[in-house]
């Protein structure tokens, strides 16, 4: 058959993975994307090159059911199944070179066994225009399969929304037409391994398929991303004209999912301004509901716009992904962060008081905890607990590698606390296994500092020393 590409040329450039010599100028949409991750190399022009892969001696050549579809109609169409085998063999031996793939045409050397480079070419016609808006159309209409060409899939259903759009994706009997410099008239080894490491490249990626049928990664989802947009356009006006429409107006979680990897990105997010809002004025000449005090909601506000500030400022930061999820704070625990934060007006701190089942000194000192270190020191203040053997071993374990014998305080355990003699000092072992230091003021344990590794350094910030 003949060559119009020269034999020579093709035998250096596809048996050599590492050649880099002249690249095909094909005609096509320009600037074809590709995924790195699925092999493929980037050239000029609506064309992908995957570099030789390796031998396929311990598996089979198509692990996907399109993969599996591809070879059944190389089988189907070869009229010598000797030939067949020989190429899955040659294939199997890694004999098949870089593989060029382009609009209607798939593209390699293949060394025969006495090692002699044969160009083989498979042709398989291209989607006409009409077709193509066909297959874009039903791939809009159906967000799941825009989803699944994204992650690298051909569901049985898309190609069935396909075909019944008339549109044939998978090629049939007869659909695989071969050329090779060896001029065999029907499929040879050569056209056969070269389908069997293209079914490969399939297993990988199923717009090399797409692009076989004449448009690459990119303009498709150039293309889908424009008929999006339309869409979206055309329901506008329709939408915006009602009003109970307006209301349940929405987008469907897949249909959200499936198009972010093809919209535009999102603009960059607004700076962050330097401190939070003013709160609204409730300073208003209407009487409030009964059993609504505007001081008490003035504060809520307040804070409210400084958390605000605060966790927008965290969400902004650049290891924002890599910061654990903060606990969820009980009613409880949220009034002490509220009076540590807002330092509200003593009437305000009372309330709060009463509604978290403190008494006042006991609220003073659970803020005190809070400073120290937040929801796990307010945790150690208001809980105790028995250490299971494992960790009673572990805090013992510290407390004895902290002091020398001689120098060793006297310590009485009641369950997570180790009170000193004397009774004014003591350490807190917190289920993190570190220790929080403790002092006695006026009959009641009141946190001195924050929490430590070591006891002896815990101790000595309760004793004042630290």
């Amino acid at each position: 058959m003949s060559d119009t590409y020269g034999t020579d040329r093709y035998a250096n450039r596809y048996a050599n993975p590492g050649y880099q010599g002249e690249e095909y100028d094909g005609d096509g949409y320009e600037g074809e994307g590709h995924d790195p991750a699925a092999g493929g190399t980037e050239v000029p022009g609506q064309e992908r090159t995957f570099a030789a892969l390796p031998p396929a001696r311990d598996r089979g050549f198509a692990e996907s059911w399109w993969g599996r579809a591809w070879l059944k109609a190389l089988e189907d169409t070869a009229l010598d199944g000797e030939q067949v085998k020989k190429g899955r063999r040659f294939a199997r031996e890694g004999r098949v070179g870089a593989v060029c793939v382009r609009p209607g045409r798939i593209t390699a050397v293949v060394q025969d066994t006495d090692s002699t480079p044969y160009r083989s070419d498979v042709l398989l016609q291209q989607l006409s225009e009409e077709e193509w808006d066909r297959f874009l159309d039903m791939t809009v209409d159906r967000a799941g399969h825009i989803a699944a060409l994204l992650d690298r899939e051909m569901p049985p259903h898309l190609v069935e929304d396909a075909a019944a759009a008339g549109v044939d994706l998978l090629p049939g009997i007869g659909d695989l037409d071969p050329e090779c410099t060896c001029e065999a008239w029907d499929h040879c080894p050569h056209s056969a391994a070269l389908c069997h490491q293209v079914a490969r490249l399939l297993d990988q990626d199923p717009f090399v398929l797409l692009l076989m049928r004449g448009r690459g990664e990119q303009r498709v989802l150039d293309d889908l991303q424009a008929r999006i947009t339309a869409r979206a356009a055309e329901r506008q006006p329709a939408e915006s004209s009602r009003a109970e429409d307006r209301r349940a107006r929405g987008v469907r979680a897949d249909e959200a999912f499936a198009a972010q990897q093809i919209l535009p990105p999102l603009p960059a997010p607004p700076p962050l301004p330097a401190e939070p809002g003013p709160p609204p004025s409730l300073d208003t000449e209407t009487e409030p509901e009964p059993g609504l005090d505007p001081a008490a909601l003035e504060v809520l506000t307040t804070d409210s716009a400084v958390r605000a500030h605060r966790m927008l400022a965290e969400a902004l930061s650049p290891d924002h992904g890599q910061q654990p999820v903060q606990a969820w704070l009980t009613p409880e625990q949220d009034a002490v962060r509220l009076v540590a934060d807002a330092r509200p007006e003593p009437w305000v701190m009372t309330r709060l008081a009463a509604g978290s089942g403190r008494q006042r000194a006991e609220l003073d000192a659970a803020v005190r905890a809070w400073g120290y270190g937040g929801t796990a020191a307010l945790t150690v203040f208001d809980e105790e607990w028995a250490p299971d053997p494992e960790s009673r071993a572990r805090a013992l374990t510290r407390l004895a590698a902290a002091w020398e014998d001689s120098e060793r305080p006297q310590l009485r355990a009641v369950r997570n606390r180790w009170t000193a003699a004397g009774g004014d000092v003591q350490l807190r072992y917190g289920r993190d296994g570190r220790w929080w230091p403790y002092r006695k003021e006026r009959g009641r344990w009141i946190p001195a500092g924050p929490s430590d590794d070591d006891p002896a350094a815990a101790l000595s910030e309760a004793l004042g020393m630290g």
